[in-house]
């Protein structure tokens, strides 16, 4: 398996970052989408507004359509239609920081498909950004230390 370069190395701690702070928003945007499904889709049929008729942020039955389509009451600002629209395109984001961090490390294909697999398991990207924040603060460590150690002395003198 091809090891990165040492001159990627400031490039994978920045993509690193990167990669953490999309995993973390990523995550609460899912679990924001899931409790919005759970409200919409059970017994409850709600869902989320903010101003309107019904103040500032109140809950609005959904009703079905004729097609048995469900079909929004509420009126003001629609938070429910947001989360999705906002987790949807935050997510193409989250993608190309798991392409950035997946090919700067040279990871084999399943690892990527693990990392994108973080923003529609709930609660996956969480650990994977533990996971992979170690193994590649670890990986870079090792690497460094490696590679800072000299060259055996017989190796470097010149014969005479």
């Amino acid at each position: 398996m091809p090891q990165p370069k040492l001159a990627s190395f400031p490039a994978i701690r920045g993509a690193l970052r990167f990669y953490q702070i999309c995993s973390v928003i990523t995550g609460i945007g899912l679990l924001l989408l899931v409790a919005e499904m759970i409200l919409k889709y059970t017994p409850l049929a709600v869902e989320v507004f903010a101003g309107g008729s019904g103040g500032f942020l109140w809950l609005a039955p959904v009703v079905p359509g004729p097609e048995g389509e469900l079909l929004s009451t509420g009126d003001g600002l629609n938070l429910s239609l947001g989360i999705l629209v906002v987790h949807g395109w935050f997510y193409v984001v989250y993608l190309f920081a798991c392409f950035r961090i997946w090919s700067l490390m040279r990871w084999p294909l399943w690892r990527l498909l693990l990392l994108a697999a973080g923003g529609i398991v709930p609660f996956l990207s969480f650990v994977m950004e533990a996971i992979v924040a170690r193994d590649i603060k670890t990986y870079l460590a090792t690497r460094e230390a490696a590679e800072a150690v000299p060259a055996p002395a017989a190796a470097t003198e010149s014969p005479r």
